[in-house]
Order: C-alpha cells, then sequence, then structure tokens
C-alpha cells in the first residue's frame, strides 16, 4: 500500500494537474459552428503567379520557361547520335562551372552512369559517349 501511495505521489509530482488540462464535457452539444460565416470573398482577387517572388534559378526558370524554353535545364532524355566523337561531342549546357550528367549507356540498360562535365571540357563516358561542357551563356539561350 506504501508502495502505490509513493508511486501516486511521485507520478503527480512529475505530472501535475493542471486546470488547463482538464476538459469540460457535457452530453449537450450545441450545434457546429460554421467557421466561414460572415466573410466575404472578393472575385478580383487571385493568387500572384510567382514570378514576383521567385529569386536566383527558380526564377530563371520562370523566365525561360515563359519565354517558350519548356525544358530550360534540358531534364528530357537526348538521344545520342552516330556520329558522336571528340570532335563532334554533345553539348552540355551549364549555369554554373560544372554539371551532373547521367548516360544511359544502352537502351536496355538498368542503371545511369552519373559523371560531372566541366566548363571548356570534353569528357568521355566509360560506353565511349563524348560530351562537352559549355557556358550557358556562350549560346544556352539561343539553342532552343
Amino acid at each position: 500500500m506504501a508502495f502505490r501511495l509513493c508511486q501516486l505521489s511521485a507520478r503527480l509530482i512529475r505530472h501535475p494537474i493542471l486546470l488547463s488540462n482538464v476538459r469540460a464535457s457535457s452530453a449537450a452539444h450545441g450545434p457546429p459552428v460554421n467557421q466561414h460565416e460572415g466573410k466575404t470573398g472578393v472575385p478580383t482577387a487571385s493568387m500572384p503567379d510567382g514570378l514576383g517572388h521567385a529569386v536566383g534559378l527558380e526564377r530563371q526558370e520562370l523566365l525561360m520557361k515563359l519565354s517558350g524554353n519548356e525544358d530550360p535545364f534540358e531534364m528530357k532524355v537526348t538521344k545520342i547520335p552516330a556520329d558522336n566523337k571528340r570532335t563532334n561531342p554533345i553539348t552540355v549546357y551549364c549555369m554554373e562551372p560544372s554539371r551532373m550528367v547521367g548516360c544511359v549507356c544502352e537502351e536496355d540498360a538498368l542503371y545511369i552512369n552519373w559523371m560531372m562535365i566541366h566548363r571548356g571540357e570534353k569528357r568521355r563516358c566509360e560506353c565511349g559517349y563524348w560530351f562537352n561542357g559549355v557556358a550557358y551563356d556562350e549560346g544556352g539561350s539561343s539553342h532552343h
């Protein structure tokens, strides 16, 4: 019995009963409250387009999409031409000094070979395809 009293008193010390923790309930509840009652909508108001508060790469992406470039960061798959050599590499446009590029070496491959392409550097994938990093300003805005 003494153990139970000590245990109960320790629990009360750790977790005091506060009036804010006690909830009063009654069997009779009133009708549900409509929280939107009294609010009036403005028919001319709409959500902003996002261009006003976008900065950095997000803003550049939105501006490129508005100008008609649907794939500004070239995320879609590009078919590699048959004449791909060191003298005719695939051009990879970079906004930063380097860019991560994934090469699916064979059409039925289950993995992607990732590599870093740096501006001004030609790089060969393990499968033999060549890539060349070019600054986006050197032609990236007019290549689409």
